[in-house]
Parts: structure tokens; C-alpha cells; sequence
């Protein structure tokens, strides 16, 4: 069995834009946790209980923007890990463009927590619409660099 070396990854003297984005999101995550728990305190649901029930949250208007803040804090965290992937991974070769975009995702993850936790679903629709444009395009982007590593381009 032989091995073959191949150099190293180096990355870019921009790829401090990358790590900004990435760093970004710890703040989004904090703006769900204060959305959150102010949506909590104001229903009375207490902990543990994770979401209001059916029946609350149609009674109740508060429960139900409770349910909101909890399903945006969800969808952020399901998102996160594919986000921080195609992120770190544009950038080894396109840092500026990942360093904006993932600031434009952070950005538009933001608008979703604070449209969904208070307007409802329907207020999650331009945060929605920016972040997942932005995800998906990183997500083209990660695949064509670690493509392009692959085959050595």
C-alpha cells in the first residue's frame, strides 16, 4: 500500500471575513434566546415544557407567539450546522464572497427570528426567503471548491 502527500490547505489572508460571518451567528443565536424567553415569561409556560400545547396556543395569543419564538429558535439550530458547513468551505477559495454571504444569511436569519416570534408565520416570509437563497447558493459554491479540491483545479 502506498500513500501519496499532498500539500496542505492554506487559507486566504481574507478568511478572517469567513470566521466574522461564522462568529455572527453566535449573536443571531443570542437574539433567538432573548426572543424566546421573553415569549415564555410573557404565556406563563414554564420550564421544561418545550412548546405550548394545540389547545394553549389557540386559546391563548401570547402561547402561540411562544410556539413562534420556539419553531424560529428550532429552524435556526436545524440550519446552523449546513449554513456553517457550506460557509467554511466557500471560503477556502472565495473568502470575500463567503464572508458576505454569510453575513447576508445571519442578517436574514435575524429578520426571520424577530418577523416569526412576533408576527406569526407569515412574518418569517423575507427572512426566510434571504437566508434560504444565500444557503443555497453557498451550498453550490462549497460543492464546486471542494470539487475543484478533489480533482486538484
Amino acid at each position: 500500500m502506498s500513500f501519496t502527500t499532498t500539500s496542505p490547505i492554506t487559507l486566504p489572508a481574507e478568511y478572517g471575513y469567513v470566521l466574522t460571518a461564522a462568529s455572527s451567528t453566535f449573536f443571531v443565536n443570542f437574539l433567538h434566546f432573548i426572543l424566546t424567553a421573553r415569549a415564555r415569561k410573557a404565556s406563563g409556560i414554564q420550564y421544561p415544557t418545550s412548546f405550548a400545547s394545540a389547545e394553549q396556543a389557540e386559546k391563548d395569543p401570547k402561547a402561540f407567539k411562544f410556539n413562534c419564538a420556539q419553531r424560529a429558535h428550532a429552524n435556526f439550530t436545524e440550519n446552523l450546522t449546513p449554513f456553517l458547513g457550506g460557509l467554511l468551505i466557500t471560503g477556502l477559495k472565495y473568502p470575500v464572497f463567503a464572508g458576505a454571504a454569510g453575513l447576508a444569511w445571519s442578517v436574514g436569519r435575524a429578520s426571520y427570528a424577530v418577523g416569526y416570534s412576533t408576527r406569526g408565520p407569515k412574518g418569517r416570509i423575507l427572512g426566510f426567503s434571504i437566508s434560504s437563497i444565500v444557503d443555497f447558493v453557498l451550498k453550490l459554491t462549497a460543492a464546486y471548491t471542494a470539487v475543484g479540491y478533489a480533482l486538484g483545479w
